[in-house]
């Protein structure tokens, strides 16, 4: 396993890679971006720990969406079950992802707990348990702050946890060693994951720019309610191909469809 420094041009490569790998199989990303969705939303409805339960499969799921891009970019069409290939991979493996998983629930639930410092617990609400959202409680300054706070937190733990399922998978790390490699990666890798996250949100607004201009031109109010969360969430698939590209490129991964041994 090498680790790779690679241009800030890289981020842009990463965005175009993960487009272009998007539609050569959008039915089954999209089929199985909708279902990892699906999975996330069922788990945090359950009472008591549910949402730390969904919080605990989101490594384990992302890396079955990078399995499923690297299908893709192979002309392959991705089945269903490739989403709980991190629970097939063996025994040490699925107990370094569960691992991983505690340690990103922890983590994320630490990040909303000291986002409820400020507004009482407000933003927490909404995002955790799906609290109803006012225009009171957007436009109140606590608010507002908790949500900063909680978005400048998570960069650090996204950090972390970027390429660490997949180095636990393909290469058998164990799952403390492969946050601090990811951490290493994407510090040294910061000019290009900045052009990255930079060139995504240019696409995100020009998607959501073309999506409101085609829907009121076609139906008004209406058709822009309908189209809006469809096409973010097109964009959000596309997004979740794109990952693959970027860890691919600071780490050397085995021959598609291998695993390396521990």
């Amino acid at each position: 396993m090498h680790l790779h420094t690679v241009t800030p041009r890289s981020g842009l490569i990463w965005v175009k890679q993960g487009i272009q790998t998007f539609w050569r199989q959008p039915v089954a990303l999209t089929g199985l971006f909708f279902l990892f969705m699906a999975l996330v939303s069922v788990l945090s409805m359950l009472p008591y720990l549910g949402s730390a339960l969904a919080l605990a499969v989101l490594p384990a799921a992302t890396l079955g969406l990078m399995v499923a891009t690297e299908q893709a970019s192979l002309g392959k069409f991705p089945m269903p079950t490739v989403l709980m290939i991190a629970f097939r991979a063996g025994q040490q493996r699925l107990r370094a992802m569960l691992i991983l998983g505690l340690v990103y629930a922890g983590g994320f639930l630490l990040v909303m707990g000291l986002s409820a410092l400020i507004d009482g617990g407000g933003f927490a609400k909404v995002y955790l348990a799906n609290a109803p959202i006012t225009a009171e409680l957007i436009n109140s300054s606590d608010f507002q702050s908790a949500m900063w706070v909680a978005t400048v937190l998570y960069l650090p733990l996204s950090m972390l946890f970027w390429h660490a399922p997949a180095l636990v998978h393909w290469h058998g790390v164990p799952p403390l060693k492969s946050l601090f490699f990811s951490w290493v990666a994407c510090w040294r890798n910061l000019g290009a994951f900045s052009v990255y996250l930079l060139a995504w949100a240019g696409v995100f607004m020009s998607g959501v720019a073309v999506v409101l201009a085609i829907s009121s031109a076609l139906g008004g109010a209406d058709m822009v309610a309908a189209s809006l969360v469809p096409g973010a969430l097109l964009m959000a698939a596309m997004f979740f191909t794109s990952i693959y590209f970027s860890v691919r490129d600071c780490f050397d991964l085995p021959v598609p469809g291998a695993q390396t041994q521990a």
